[in-house]
């Protein structure tokens, strides 16, 4: 399992990103940003007042963080450039100049504003912080990708059936955002987590299964036919994805019961990435898998956006925030690479 994790933390160390850290005086969000300071895993700026992010460090015995850029969110050069910026990409929906300089002191605001400048690579928060609140500034000022509406969650699953997925490595999504995504959502999360897989598990082949109750027409109802559209979707949105549907969990995973339940499909029984047909099955399976297959379940790790932005849970533990400063990297250095 640590595998995984010293790989990614290897990419992040080789080729260092910028991440921005809203939550700057948060105990465990401060004792990760030591850490990966220590360990040269990225470069990060810190936001909040500087004396107070100093005074806790000082009395946590954090001896790196003033290798940290701290910025103060309510007095630091460059203010009103992302006040201007903000008012600017907010026009349409009528904001103000007087608006946005208000919204540039909120740091979970200011964040997005630092990466949309370009000042920064991607931004970690929700330590302390609701997952609306982490994510309607990064919605509203860094927007999706190109060609993606839909937001969502991947989870990395680290099992102890090295038979299925990559040694026992699968991705699932959507685990996080959308409770009903439609067709085009659905295609849209497919792309979204094969490319997790990619970017952030280091899964080299994707072979990705849209998941349901029913395998190649064995029932029939319309939240089948849904994942049916959302395999043609999906096809166009990235032709050279390795990619099938529907298929029951059996089918996608095991070689035998791919083989008798979809001859001819280019991945049943080897799927390493399994999509989801609602939120609702994602929380419940990666749970269950979690706790009754005591699998190490990693993220959710936020997706779509144009640049990461990614969502801690509020009972996050420091190695959690430590592992997500990690994968944020990743996320930015494929995104640098495919700019």
């Amino acid at each position: 399992m640590h595998n995984l994790i010293n790989e990614i933390v290897a990419r992040a160390k080789a080729n260092r990103q910028r991440i921005v850290l809203p939550e700057g005086t948060e105990e465990r969000t401060l004792k990760a940003a030591n850490l990966i300071l220590t360990d040269e895993v990225a470069d990060l700026i810190l936001l909040g007042s500087p004396d107070e992010i100093m005074e806790l460090a000082t009395k946590w015995g954090l001896g790196n963080i003033g290798k940290a850029t701290i910025i103060d969110p309510t007095n630091h050069p460059k203010q009103e450039e992302y006040a201007l910026l903000l008012c600017e990409l907010r026009k349409k929906k009528g904001m103000t100049i007087e608006e946005a300089r208000k919204l540039v002191l909120d740091p979970l605001y200011l964040g997005c504003l630092i990466i949309k400048n370009g000042d920064a690579d991607g931004q970690l928060a929700g330590a302390k912080n609701t997952t609306g609140d982490v994510l309607r500034p990064a919605l509203q000022i860094i927007k999706t990708m190109p060609g993606i509406t839909c937001v969502s969650g991947a989870m990395l699953l680290l099992t102890k059936a090295p038979e299925y997925g990559k040694n026992g490595l699968l991705v699932m999504g959507d685990v996080a955002v959308t409770p009903v995504p439609d067709a085009s959502q659905l295609a849209q999360i497919a792309v979204c987590t094969a490319y997790t897989a990619k970017n952030v598990a280091g899964i080299e082949n994707p072979k990705v299964a849209l998941l349901s109750f029913s395998t190649k027409g064995s029932a029939k109802h319309e939240v089948v036919d849904k994942v049916v559209e959302a395999v043609k979707l999906a096809k166009a949105l990235d032709p050279n994805l390795l990619l099938d549907g529907e298929l029951q969990a059996d089918a996608a995973l095991v070689p035998s019961i791919g083989a008798s339940k979809a001859p001819g499909s280019p991945i049943a029984g080897e799927a390493n990435v399994l999509i989801v047909p609602s939120l609702e099955v994602g929380n419940i399976s990666y749970k269950l898998v979690q706790r009754l297959g005591n699998a190490d379940a990693i993220g959710p790790i936020l997706q779509g956006i144009a640049r990461p932005v990614n969502d801690l849970s509020r009972g996050c533990s420091i190695e959690d925030i430590y592992r997500m400063i990690a994968i944020t990297a990743n996320q930015a250095i494929a995104l640098n690479n495919t700019k």
